[in-house]
């Protein structure tokens, strides 16, 4: 029998995880960056009014159904790319659990020591 990974079918099986995990990762930072008080909320219309459209059966091109997915991915495109990237990569870095604030660097980390006083 002939080996998979010789003709490649191991690559299109961790790049289809890879996909769905970057969405997957990509949705959880629209979410976060939705509830974020920092970003305008003008600029969160966009990802709502795409959701919306999906909502609402109105079709630009009522042939082609892919313009649905169409507009859901450049709604979320366009508010990540509009989105302050500062707060943007904050956010990142919360998801990946580098909570790390951003430009603190090791100012974060408080050097000490212990001593017990109940004694």
């Amino acid at each position: 029998m002939a080996d998979k990974s010789k003709f490649g079918f191991d690559k299109f099986r961790n790049s289809d995880q890879n996909l769905i995990g970057m969405l997957y990762k990509n949705l959880r930072l629209i979410i976060r960056l939705l509830k974020d008080p920092r970003i305008n909320v003008l600029l969160k219309l966009l990802p709502i009014g795409a959701l919306i459209y999906l909502v609402v059966p109105f079709d630009l091109i009522p042939i082609i159904p892919i313009d649905d997915g169409l507009v859901i991915w450049l709604g979320g495109y366009l508010f990540l790319e509009l989105c302050p990237q500062e707060i943007v990569e904050e956010h990142r870095r919360a998801l990946n659990g580098q909570d790390i604030p951003v430009g603190e660097g090791s100012k974060s980390v408080v050097d000490g020591e212990f001593k017990d006083i109940s004694e």
